[in-house]
């Protein structure tokens, strides 16, 4: 088990182990020194969202980068996504997010592309993660004017734009169209209302005033009841909702109800289909997607298959399979012909495509497919374990599974980010669910007592 990288890079609380200045100087130099190795040019991109750990991260990172001989290019707050994207376009050795995503301002992480824009595999990352605790680099360090050097790429945001603009289709415009848009105080804020006014909606923006703490507070993905009310308060035709750094995109339709990331996936795969452009008929999602999606999918001659939780993994099944559409539940939706990452703008923007195509609001649209109820328990632990680590809790499971019957099904799994393990009950009857999920969490509670 990686003791720096979780499922979404590393990620902790910053100024403390492992998001330090130290150790973020060592991974600049560990990416650094392998960019040398097997590449040519020589520069990584370094972008980040708003949080005011970000400076310190990013100074870090780019000494420890140039430490090593290689060149940085900075672009400051940018999405995700973004990063992605011009990691690829400036044709860079790498790119490196300093984000957290959707967690809470206190924590920090760093994510790192490959050259071709994709997230790292594990063993890549175990590979930096034994340079950062050997001494291996330590003979390597260049002197003179071998030492790299940093510059800013001014006009990334602009480019960003344009790439996301040509996304859209050119027929149609948003003229129609008054949106409601939370930024959640992070790396879209400066983004994402130039996209949706320049292609001609209406925009009223919140949670575009980031000060370093306000990210993701209250605001958001996490907390879609924000435009959900402010659609209702304004008669919006919809409500689209970013996490702090862009990669995820939850909505809410005229009416303010809430669509998470298993209805857009339906509604954009039966799209898709339609079209002929999913591969496979299959779209790719994680456990956590609800047994409705299955269902939905099944009903319209496609096919379902999950993975593990995390987008990572979701592009990697993807990739190795080839197939071309997949997403989370939490609002990850990765349209792998255009972006390599999941992208809450682009995928805003394809739904709203398929609203102009078929002249349908979203609520009716929504309803291609039927949820079943869904209960998810989050139990936070004094540390990280492994469920199955604790004693007794496979009889538990097993007895519980038992009791559901064929019914539902239960899924146990730690958080890849935070010592929490999520208890996930899913069946016909929602108080039968909700009592098993409570039982469980509580077998847990009593387990780290």
């Amino acid at each position: 088990m990686s003791e720096l990288f979780g499922t979404d890079g590393v990620r902790g609380v910053a100024n403390t182990y492992p998001m330090t200045t130290e150790i973020a100087m060592q991974i600049g130099r560990a990416m650094a020194f392998l960019v040398k190795k097997r590449a040519k040019g020589h520069h990584i991109v370094i972008g980040k969202d708003t949080r005011l750990s970000g400076y310190m991260i990013e100074n870090a990172l780019a000494a420890g980068i140039c430490s090593m001989g290689v060149n940085v290019q900075l672009v400051g707050p940018m999405p995700t996504p973004g990063i992605a994207f011009i990691t690829t376009s400036m044709r860079a050795d790498a790119g490196v997010v300093i984000s957290a995503s959707h967690n809470p301002f206190q924590d920090n992480g760093i994510k790192i592309f490959s050259s071709d824009g994709f997230k790292l595999p594990d063993e890549m990352e175990a590979e930096i993660e034994d340079l950062v605790v050997s001494q291996k680099m330590a003979p390597l360090m260049p002197v003179a004017d071998e030492i790299g050097r940093a510059s800013r790429i001014d006009d990334a945001k602009g480019r960003y734009i344009v790439f996301l603009k040509n996304t859209f289709p050119g027929k149609y415009t948003l003229d129609d169209f008054h949106i409601v848009l939370d930024c959640a105080h992070g790396a879209t804020y400066s983004v994402a209302p130039h996209v949706f006014t320049e292609l001609g909606a209406r925009v009223t923006a919140i949670g575009v005033s980031p000060d370093g703490k306000n990210i993701n507070h209250q605001c958001g993905a996490l907390h879609p009841e924000k435009i959900a009310a402010k659609v209702r308060q304004t008669g919006a035709d919809i409500g689209l909702a970013l996490d702090g750094d862009g990669d995820r995109l939850i909505v809410c339709d005229e009416h303010g109800e809430i669509v998470d990331g298993d209805h857009i996936m339906a509604i954009c795969a039966a799209e898709l289909m339609k079209r002929r452009k999913l591969k496979k008929k299959t779209l790719v999602a994680t456990v956590m997607s609800n047994m409705g999606l299955e269902k939905a999918m099944h009903q319209m001659g496609g096919h379902l298959v999950r993975t593990r939780v995390g987008d990572r993994y979701v592009v990697e099944t993807m990739r190795s399979k080839g197939y071309s559409f997949g997403g989370e539940q939490s609002g990850h939706l990765i349209f792998l012909e255009q972006n390599t990452t999941g992208d809450g703008i682009l995928a805003a923007l394809q739904l709203l495509a398929i609203m102009i195509k078929k002249n349908k609001p979203l609520s009716e649209l929504a309803s291609i497919m039927s949820s079943y109820p869904q209960v998810l328990e989050n139990v936070r632990m004094s540390r990280k374990i492994e469920p199955e680590r604790i004693s007794g809790f496979a009889a538990a499971l097993a007895a519980a599974e038992e009791q559901l019957g064929g019914r539902g099904r239960i899924l146990v799994r730690p958080s890849g980010t935070e010592p929490v393990i999520r208890v996930m009950t899913e069946g016909e009857d929602e108080n039968e669910i909700a009592a098993i999920a409570t039982d469980l969490g509580d077998f847990i509670r009593q387990a780290d007592r």
